[in-house]
């Protein structure tokens, strides 16, 4: 069995500086340290990560608590792409990640807890936040290394965030489709307890104040982040008699659920009713018609996400505990016809 007495002997160098390689140690030189690793390679030698985490009390290993059961989590193209930007990070930063989540906001902290206390993993990645969120404060309390993707609130000043400024994003959305000459605009949102929901909510509202425009509560439908959500909301919005002429939607995944439910209804997008929606997954311009849908940077939010944990892991400084990526509009088909004024 190879041993780092082993590797040493062999790099001509000290065990000390074999283990320094090893738990990636700043103050190594890149040349001694590619020369130690190659050698590691060619003797097929490989840490014993369980050791090295007894020694170094880390264990280069992030969470992700993930915000709902998996099945439904999994559904959503968004989340796919956010994790694909949390790993490509952590992953050229030498950490593993492990996935988990629960059933419910006790079981989060239980959960959570085990993680922390038993310092199984050396930071904790949030994908979502709720308002007054328990489990934001539980690990503002322990002071463990975490970061939020999305917004807490004032009450949690110091824990490190990414997000959109989904105020702004909800309100160029809106803007949008006022500008297209639309006066009924209605809004098929998240569960209100959700920060993001609120903030897209909040943009909806002062874009129609600003323009002069009623929001009529009647074409505003909660739900959850699912095709069925957006489905459901159509059977009970183009009932109305005074029904809106266009929809801003709070994912593009639920607004696959809206095209279907117009489509089995008889309705034609963007002829009868106009459709805007979030995250531009890479389907939204695939769909019938293609969805005009908000880029809100996915990929960048996971990745900034694991490049500030892995900073603050690290030691160093925090200049901006949050830090915003930027959003831009694309529009397609959905959202591109313009109403006839009634009289």
């Amino acid at each position: 069995m190879v041993t780092i007495k082993d590797i040493a002997k062999a790099a001509g160098v000290s065990p000390s500086t074999v283990s320094r390689v090893v738990s990636k140690h700043p103050r190594i030189s890149k040349e001694t340290a590619d020369k130690v690793k190659r050698i590691m390679a060619e003797m097929g030698y490989h840490p014993n990560a369980m050791a090295k985490s007894l020694v170094s009390k880390t264990t280069n290993t992030l969470a992700i608590m993930l915000p709902r059961p998996a099945e439904e989590l999994f559904q959503d193209f968004f989340f796919g792409e956010l994790l694909r930007g949390i790993l490509t990070h952590s992953t050229r930063a030498g950490y593993d990640m492990l996935l988990t989540t629960a059933t419910g906001e006790h079981d989060e902290i239980e959960t959570v807890s085990r993680l922390v206390l038993g310092r199984r993993v050396d930071g904790v990645i949030l994908l979502s936040a709720r308002v007054k969120d328990p489990l934001i404060q539980y690990l503002n309390e322990q002071q463990f290394p975490s970061v939020l993707i999305g917004r807490t609130d004032d009450s949690n000043p110091h824990i490190l965030t990414v997000n959109n400024n989904n105020v702004q994003a909800a309100y160029d959305a809106a803007q949008h489709l006022i500008s297209q000459g639309h006066e009924r605009i209605g809004f098929v949102s998240g569960p209100r307890n959700l920060t993001v929901s609120f903030d897209r909510m909040e943009g909806y509202r002062q874009a129609l104040a600003n323009a002069g425009l009623k929001l009529n509560t009647e074409w505003v439908v909660e739900g959850e982040f699912l095709q069925e959500s957006g489905f459901r909301a159509m059977s009970f919005l183009m009932e109305m008699p005074d029904r809106p002429t266009a929809l801003i939607v709070i994912d593009d995944v639920v607004a696959f659920g809206v095209l279907r439910g117009l489509t089995e209804l008889g309705y034609s997008v963007p002829d009868d009713i106009c459709i805007v929606s979030f995250n531009n997954i890479a389907l939204s311009e695939l769909a019938t018609p293609p969805i005009s849908s908000t880029d809100i940077g996915t990929y960048q939010l996971g990745y900034t996400a694991s490049q500030k944990l892995v900073r603050l892991i690290q030691g160093e400084p925090i200049h901006q505990f949050s830090t915003i990526i930027p959003h831009r509009l694309i529009v397609r088909e959905s959202s591109m016809h313009v109403p006839v004024k009634k009289g």
